[in-house]
């Protein structure tokens, strides 16, 4: 009786700490990651514009590496890599949802890689908004700042390093079957799976005993 008492009293305790790791309000840790790398992309971004169009706008581009990097500022209207240009409220709409869209996905965030990829994206898109809300020529037409510029590339700054890399993240992420919440795709079946496998053993055991009881009689 003790030890049934004892396993059931175990089992009860131990309930809640299972459905927090599987469901429930996002950890504050992975919360915070994502803040925080969202924060500091954004204010590398932020900084780097502002310098590099006090020093550099107007001026010769300076070449570094032989060349390999050339600091060249100039003016996107389009989106990152200077994609779509023309298009500026279009993507300035576009760059609006997907932050909200990222804002929301987070609440269902229990994963440390996926807060880094999230992260990512929501410094990098808010970095390229702020050009396109704050910058002239007027609100939500900002023309955002580029001044990185490799050969055979279109010219970029690190909000757009920023997107790429947590775009990058997010497809291997996905594709090792990695969800928001921690599991992976196929971990919830191998579960479910267990838990009827001792009822269907029970099943069997109860018809083997009735069988018995049947053959006695």
């Amino acid at each position: 009786m003790q030890n049934s008492r004892g396993a059931s009293l175990n089992d009860a305790h131990n309930q809640p700490d299972a459905a927090e790791g599987t469901g429930g309000s996002p950890r504050p840790r992975r919360i915070g990651v994502l803040i925080a790398v969202a924060l500091t992309a954004l204010a590398l971004d932020a900084v780097t514009k502002v310098v590099v169009v006090a020093r550099l706008e107007g001026r010769t581009p300076i070449e570094l590496l032989g060349g390999l990097l050339t600091l060249r500022v100039t003016r996107n209207s389009g989106a990152a890599f200077s994609i779509g240009t023309g298009m500026t409220i279009v993507f300035t709409v576009i760059a609006i949802a997907v932050v909200v869209a990222i804002l929301r996905t987070a609440r269902n965030l229990r994963s440390l890689p996926w807060a880094i990829s999230l992260g990512l994206l929501l410094g990098g898109a808010t970095g390229n908004l702020a050009d396109r809300l704050l910058r002239a020529p007027s609100p939500l037409k900002g023309h955002v700042v580029d001044w990185i510029e490799l050969p055979y590339w279109p010219v970029f700054n690190l909000a757009d390093s920023a997107i790429v890399c947590g775009g990058v993240l997010a497809v291997l992420l996905a594709a090792r079957g990695l969800q928001l919440d921690g599991t992976r795709i196929g971990e919830d079946t191998g579960a479910e799976a267990r838990d009827e496998a001792p009822d269907g053993r029970d099943a069997g055991d109860g018809g083997t005993d009735r069988r018995g009881d049947e053959d006695e009689e």
